[in-house]
């Protein structure tokens, strides 16, 4: 199958110069991304679904695999541990993980939670526990650059498979607060469907009719739309913005009857009107394109 991306990001320096961050895509909508400490000592793979595109890259670029981390234990993200592990080469590299479910991660020995760092080519990580998706997820700052995994997406959140959503409505609320040019590295390509249930909740959002018009013409090419910036989340994203007076009235018109007064809980309706899928039904022709 055919990945949605066919022209992926050029390599980024975060972290004043000292982390160099390639994005590889893989599967059908995966993003791995490839952090290389500019001093030549370390270089880490995020999460993924596989090894191959990973060691592939690496020959290109004449860079050695030297670690991976893992923000959980959903399959398309440590199926790069499994395949390195059939490949013989994960019990020499550096893994770092969520402790709460260390038992679940292939070949950890580098056990991480909220509150600790993570030290790579230099830079202090931090570590931040950001549940809601599925449990025991982890999220790493490294300075300007946020690799959340399925928490934060461009546009949107991940599902809620193990919840509840004041999990994931905490997990987010923090993220938001975050240095605005902080860099959203997550791991999908969903970007185009996430903007399409944001206008349908908010129309009159100008910041996010930009981003639409922006974010359409660039997967037109093939672009990759990710990483965003903190703050294109926090003025665009639909499960950031549920201080909107739009966003919580349509809502509640959504799912009248509930009671949507803590931020929370228009979180929680939001979370649960996208999975109700019915703004897919709305043809693009409704869209800020023009």
């Amino acid at each position: 199958m055919a990945h949605a991306v066919t022209r992926p990001r050029e390599p980024f320096e975060v972290a004043g110069g000292k982390l160099r961050v390639h994005q590889i895509p893989s599967a059908s909508d995966n993003l791995i991304w490839l952090v290389e400490a500019t001093d030549g000592s370390e270089v880490a793979a995020v999460d993924g679904p596989e090894a191959g595109s990973v060691l592939e890259y690496c020959e290109r670029q004449k860079l050695t695999l030297t670690a991976i981390i893992n923000t959980h234990t959903h399959f398309d993200h440590i199926g790069i541990n499994q395949d390195l592990d059939r490949r013989g080469m994960l019990s020499s590299l550096r893994v770092v993980g969520p402790k709460p479910v260390a038992k679940d991660v292939p070949g950890i020995n580098e056990e991480v939670d909220e509150g600790d760092t993570v030290t790579f080519g230099g830079v202090e990580g931090k570590v931040m526990l950001t549940e809601g998706h599925i449990d025991g997820h982890v999220s790493y700052l490294f300075r300007d650059a946020l690799f959340c995994g399925d928490t934060l997406f461009a546009g949107g959140c991940g599902y809620l498979f193990d919840g509840p959503p004041e999990k994931m409505f905490r997990s987010l609320s923090r993220l938001a607060e975050l240095d605005g040019d902080t860099w959203v590295c997550c791991a999908h390509e969903y970007t185009q469907d996430n903007l399409k249930f944001a206008w349908s909740v908010e129309p009159d959002n100008e910041d996010l009719a930009g981003r639409i018009r922006e974010v359409w013409a660039l997967r037109k090419e093939g672009g990759c739309t990710v990483p965003s910036k903190i703050r294109d989340e926090v003025s665009t994203n639909p499960f950031m913005r549920f201080g909107s007076d739009t966003v919580k009235k349509k809502v509640t018109e959504a799912w009248p009857g509930r009671d949507l007064v803590e931020p929370k809980d228009i979180f929680a309706a939001t979370r649960a009107l996208k999975d109700r899928k019915d703004y897919r039904e709305m043809p693009d022709s409704e869209l800020p394109l023009d």
